[in-house]
């Protein structure tokens, strides 16, 4: 390698030339030349052959090479061989255009190791416009290139191991918006048909957890199996989900925090899916509640069975009453003692009946209440309902709102008033001379309270009787070979009644018979107040 004789002067030629000083400030000599050689950043100077021929202090402790083994040495000789060809040619085609050129080298120290240098070289151009020198200036970025290389590895780690992970995972800023997601819950976008599933599963599960989510928000805790139900409705089944949650916070990553920490709160949100779960446990669980509901259903016959007998007998016994006292009335002469003797002994005996009668009528248990979910009840009743639905040929249409609040009741009084309801539709939709079969039922909340709408095509209810049906005692079904006690929308009322709730017969359907039947939700129940019926 030839070596140059001497280092070039670092004075200006024209310290005013360019750069217009304050006339009252006065430039000390050598100035450029100090700042240069004491720059903490590695300058090197070349001349138009990439020849070098100045270098700074900086220079020297970045690259190992002292001036002497440095200058009029090419700027090549601090090259790795490694940095691929391409990034050479853009560097001199930048160059040659007289463009400055800033990037990425894989230089080599003089003890041999490799180090990545963050390079700026720029043409020095004379009073002609050509290029007469270069200046370059790099630094050392091989620890934070190394600590890049390990945040980026870690972050692909992370998204590597929660894509990979079966149950859907997201991670949710406090705007709920999704920073971080996998495969699994992407997948729920079409199995679900919701454009973005998260908003859905934080809102019902603010709306179940109430002031504990704000709560367990604030001290960074979490909560855990959490299960929502969703029903799409249709010939899609209910989904289940467990959800668990962590809430986290960490300081804020933004340049206006860097001298000043703000933190950010983050939640880590699991969706489980255990619908098969819920299916293997639903399928004993319809088994157990066939048996239930038989036997229920056995209960509730004899009970209707004994209150008829109990009401006719009571209209012969309030005749006799009618006679003795008329009997009674008359005066002494023309009363006749064995005649009343006779009917005292009779009412008595007829009184003793109906008390006995009264005593046979089962008990109805007390059973606690609990937050019950009508999707899943009407569901089940479908469920329980089907072979009668298949053998009338009736076709369901079932519409629920996919989430729907719970509401305070007795599960299975609201089973069996919902079976008695359907049982209604599909008997008047099995008589002679209906043609479409189609038993539509929906759900949807509004405001605080939960409505259930039962729709047949049968041939209606005549709106002078809405309200007459729920009368003990009376029945608008007939024939068939079956006797009814006329009963059943008795009980119904009387369901309705516990649950503070309101049933009707929409007066305006045509097309068959349409009940509509409004229940409150848990908060509106504790209030006591009685839902609006709606027109």
């Amino acid at each position: 390698m030839k070596k140059s004789q001497s280092a070039p002067s670092m004075e200006p030629e024209n310290p005013s030339g360019g750069e217009v000083l304050h006339p009252t400030q006065k430039f000390p000599q050598g100035l450029f030349a100090e700042t240069v050689r004491q720059a903490p950043i590695a300058i090197a100077i070349t001349d138009s052959k990439a020849n070098i021929v100045y270098v700074n202090k900086a220079f020297t402790e970045i690259t190992g090479y002292a001036p002497n083994e440095s200058i009029g040495c090419n700027q090549s000789m601090l090259s790795d061989r490694r940095t691929p060809r391409k990034v050479y040619e853009e560097l001199w085609s930048k160059l040659e255009e007289q463009i400055p050129w800033q990037g990425l080298l894989l230089n080599r120290h003089h003890d041999g190791h490799p180090y990545l240098a963050d390079l700026t070289i720029a043409p020095i151009l004379n009073l002609q416009g050509e290029t007469t020198h270069y200046i370059g200036m790099h630094r050392d970025i091989t620890e934070v290139y190394q600590l890049q290389q390990q945040v980026v590895d870690q972050k692909l780690l992370i998204e590597t191991v929660v894509d990979s992970m079966p149950v859907a995972t997201l991670l949710l800023d406090e705007a709920d918006c999704i920073v971080l997601d996998n495969q699994a819950y992407k997948k729920m976008d079409s199995d679900l048909g919701l454009r973005e599933p998260s908003k859905m599963f934080m809102q019902i599960l603010r709306e179940e957890m109430g002031k504990e989510w704000d709560i367990l928000k604030e001290k960074n805790l979490g909560f855990r199996n959490r299960e929502v139900r969703y029903d799409r409705g249709g010939r899609h089944g209910p989904r289940w989900f467990s959800c668990s949650g962590t809430w986290f916070s960490r300081d804020s990553g933004g340049v206006d925090a860097f001298f000043k920490q703000t933190s950010r709160t983050y939640l880590l949100l699991t969706l489980d899916d255990v619908t098969q779960q819920k299916k293997n446990e639903g399928e004993i669980r319809f088994n157990a509640l066939k048996a239930l509901m038989a036997e229920e259903e056995k209960i509730q016959s004899l009970r209707e069975t004994l209150l008829g007998a109990m009401h006719h007998i009571q209209g012969p016994i309030n005749l006799l009453n009618a006679a003795k006292t008329l009997l009674e009335r008359r005066g002494e002469e023309r009363q006749n003692p064995a005649l009343l003797d006779i009917l005292e002994q009779i009412l008595a005996a007829g009184e003793e009946s109906l008390d006995r009668l009264k005593q046979c009528i089962p008990e109805t248990d007390e059973i606690a209440s609990s937050m019950v979910n009508l999707n899943q009840i009407l569901h089940e009743c479908i469920v329980l309902l089907t072979q009668r639905l298949l053998a009338a040929g009736v076709v369901i249409d079932w519409q629920p709102t996919p989430i729907l609040p719970s509401i305070m009741g007795q599960e299975n009084l609201l089973r069996a008033m919902f079976k008695h309801v359907m049982e209604n539709a599909i008997d008047a939709m099995n008589q002679s001379g209906v043609q479409k079969r189609e038993l539509r039922i929906s759900t949807w909340p509004d405001e605080e309270t939960v409505h259930v709408c039962i729709e047949d095509t049968g041939p209606g209810i005549p709106e002078n009787l809405h309200v007459k049906v729920f009368e003990p005692f009376f029945s608008t079904k007939s024939g068939g070979g079956r006797r009814h006690s006329g009963m059943g929308l008795t009980m119904v009322q009387e369901v309705i009644n516990q649950h503070l709730g309101l049933i009707r017969f929409d007066p305006t359907y045509r097309q068959g018979c349409r009940v509509h039947i409004q229940l409150q939700t848990h908060a509106q129940q504790n209030s006591g107040k009685r839902p609006y019926a709606y027109g």
